[in-house]
């Protein structure tokens, strides 16, 4: 077995839409980023890289390559699902968080669940999905920006 973490964080910036866990959320602005900047699904992203010792998301879709200009994460993601089952390994669970002061998570939590489990062929149970705020704490809390942190289970395949 091998264990993942993933960490991301990504300031707002007007005129950019805000896609977290492939969801489109109604917002006044969206996260700055070389690609569409999902904060949860680059942090899975790296946590699944992580467990396999394959280095970070940004070695695998580097932000100076344009072909990831502005790309949607979700196909990233089933990129790296490519990657899993090329290693001989298969995804146990994953275990997210989000952190934000704003806006609220909680309408769109299963929906970011649901997309990912189907991206990654997993059951619904497989995929947890959790939000939080800092008590106005923070970069999160001062509404500067979203982090996100993951930690994934993978099995080896023998």
């Amino acid at each position: 077995m091998r264990v993942g973490i993933g960490y991301d964080v990504h300031r707002f910036e007007k005129n950019r839409k805000l896609i977290i866990g492939g969801v489109n959320i109604p917002y006044d602005k969206g996260l700055a980023g070389h690609s569409d900047a999902d904060v949860l699904i680059h942090a899975i992203i790296d946590a699944l890289i992580g467990a396999m010792n394959k280095g970070d998301i940004g070695t695998l879709f580097p932000d100076t390559d344009d072909k990831y200009k502005d790309i949607d994460s979700m196909l990233l993601l089933g990129e790296v699902k490519k990657i899993i089952a090329e290693n001989n390994f298969k995804i146990s669970n994953i275990d997210s968080i989000i952190i934000a002061q704003s806006p609220k998570m909680l309408p769109y939590i299963s929906k970011m669940k649901e997309n990912i489990a189907k991206t990654l062929d997993l059951n619904f149970e497989q995929v947890s999905v959790k939000a939080t705020t800092t008590e106005n704490l923070g970069f999160e809390g001062r509404k500067e920006g979203i982090s996100s942190q993951a930690v994934v289970l993978l099995e080896e395949i023998l």
